[in-house]
């Protein structure tokens, strides 16, 4: 990773405008009849419709687009409890995020009060202004009670991100883990280090997915959370073991599942080899893992491997969950984030991370083969298919579970929406993709076996813009394909080098040789080309066999 000094991260917070969001208007503004319409007189009309129907407040305000970041400043960020005022940089930071993700905008509300009945009645003042909030850095156990209390209370979804953000995105991981080492969420045993908000959200999570109660052991501070302990917590007593055991090196032998969400270097490799086969170990203590990946690769080789940091695989960033599930509940206008929401996101980030890898992710990673298995179960945060996938599968558990106040009846048009949003694709683009599925054509690519070219054969079939046909040794083709996680279902491949596909060669061959003859081509030439991509490709499409053409990875 590239080291971040104290003098680049304070100039680049001050640089320019201080701080690293604002506000930028939507509608014209340069003349007397645009400032007349923005205010006085023209406001009052829609201020009247909105009296009529509160609802009209996403119709003619921002509150349909507009989240508040609210944060007290009790547990920022690691930093631990620096106050309100101090954590403003992070809250404008989880503002920016919002926002380049997901294209929601936020204004950043930092509380100076700790006593959560005051923190509670202050949000609910507010709320009004907001599509919905997003709780941020508040200490356990106030969290949880601030939390709830938000949920009963209010009609728009409130969500504590630290809570529930990396419960999301580590269940998709963990999900994904398991299958690739072949072991059921209902059989394994989990330990589960550290018991704050975040951990405690992250094992409910897991238990709503199938894990155990008895399968799960919890650690705080003072070691495994046991029954005849006094002075336990709500949150801890649901959690508390009465296994004879004290310690993290007792609770981890023979486990399945470790998930750290404490501190940095308090599991061994000694641990994580005492620990079952394959096993899964989330060390997502920042930025200093409970055990490093290189620690745990070298003690267990079979081990499945996840972090928060960016520079390893399988990243646990909450960036992937929480800019989508706001995005999904803002556009159906939900009164709540619910469970349902939350483990349809589970399951779209977890089944996205089977799909083939866009050339876009690979780029931005430096690779060309990131495709699911031991070291690819999290989709990347760069993934552009994440607000269509996330968001789609959140709005449509909205109105599934009957929090959704305005339906979404076209998800074509809403997905399509969401890219234009975003600016990953443009009308035009949208157009010409339409065009093509309505009327697929059969397309030649002439290098089969490259794994750009194969994928991208994979998704123009995918989304029903072409009839792809791959040229290349057939058993090659079908080994890259298996590699890279592809199915090559309904795409048709062409070994123009097999035995049997001779008749076809000698006829390019003729027709080659008839149509070159002033030139001085003769049938033996033509027949010799018709062993090379380019050329039979090309005759494929000149005898209507095809209707285009794609080459130039190897050659031109």
């Amino acid at each position: 990773m590239v080291k971040i000094t104290k003098e680049a991260a304070l100039l680049y917070h001050s640089m320019g405008k201080p701080g690293k969001i604002e506000v930028v208007p939507t509608k014209p503004y340069t003349t007397q009849t645009d400032l007349s319409l923005a205010y006085s007189p023209g406001v009052a009309e829609p201020c009247l419709e909105i009296e009529k129907n509160p609802q009209d407040a996403y119709k003619y305000t921002a509150k349909g687009n507009l989240v508040a970041v609210i944060s007290n400043g009790t547990a920022v960020l690691g930093l631990g409890d620096i106050g309100a005022m101090a954590g403003k940089p992070v809250m404008e930071g989880k503002g920016l995020l919002f926002k380049i993700y997901s294209g929601i905008d936020v204004f950043d509300i930092e509380v100076n009060e700790k006593d959560p009945d005051k923190f509670v009645e202050a949000v609910k003042a507010i709320a009004p202004t907001f599509g919905g909030i997003n709780l941020e850095d508040i200490k356990a156990p106030e969290c949880f009670e601030i939390e709830r209390r938000l949920k009963e209370e209010l009609d728009i979804p409130v969500m504590h991100d630290d809570q529930h953000g990396t419960a999301i995105i580590s269940s998709a991981g963990l999900l994904n883990a398991l299958e690739v080492a072949g072991k059921r969420i209902e059989d394994v045993r989990i330990v589960v280090n550290g018991a704050g908000a975040s951990a405690v959200s992250c094992t409910k999570l897991y238990i709503s997915l199938g894990a155990r109660l008895e399968n799960i052991v919890m650690l705080d501070s003072k070691g495994v959370i046991r029954k005849d302990r006094a002075g336990l917590n709500e949150q801890k007593r649901y959690f508390a073991t009465d296994r004879d055991i004290h310690t993290l090196e007792e609770a981890i032998q023979g486990a399945d599942v470790f998930l750290g969400l404490s501190k940095g270097n308090v599991l061994s490799q000694d641990m994580v080899r005492s620990m079952a086969p394959n096993p899964i170990v989330f060390a997502l203590a920042n930025p200093t893992p409970e055990i490093s990946y290189e620690d745990a690769t070298a003690a267990r080789p079979d081990v499945l491997m996840a972090t928060g940091r960016s520079d390893y695989p399988n990243q646990i960033n909450n960036v992937i969950g929480f800019p989508y599930i706001f995005r999904g509940a803002l556009d159906t206008h939900a009164t709540a984030i619910n469970e349902e929401m939350k483990i349809a996101a589970v399951r779209a980030i977890a089944g996205l991370a089977k799909q083939p890898v866009p050339d876009v992710v690979n780029n931005a990673y430096h690779v060309n083969d990131l495709t699911f298995g031991r070291d690819y179960f999290i989709p990347k945060p760069v993934d552009p298919r994440l607000i269509t996938e996330v968001s789609s599968a959140v709005a449509r558990a909205a109105m599934e579970s009957g929090v959704a106040r305005t339906p979404i009846e076209d998800w074509d048009a809403y997905k399509q929406h969401l890219l234009e949003l975003m600016g990953y694709e443009s009308k035009l683009t949208a157009q010409l993709y339409e065009i093509a599925r309505s009327n697929p054509q059969r397309v030649v690519f002439a290098e089969g076996t490259h794994p750009k070219m194969l994928k991208a054969a994979a998704e123009a079939k995918a989304e029903g813009i072409c009839h792809p046909i791959l040229l290349g040794n057939d058993e090659l083709i079908a080994k890259m394909a298996k590699k890279l996680n592809l199915t090559l279902d309904g795409i048709e491949v062409v070994n123009l080098r097999h035995p049997d596909e001779a008749p076809r060669r000698e006829r390019y061959a003729r027709i080659l040789a008839e149509k070159r003859a002033r030139e001085g081509v003769t049938y033996e030439e033509a027949n010799d080309k018709m062993f090379e991509r380019n050329y039979f490709g090309m005759m494929m499409v000149e005898t209507g066999e095809a209707d285009a053409f794609i080459t130039g990875l190897y050659t031109k």
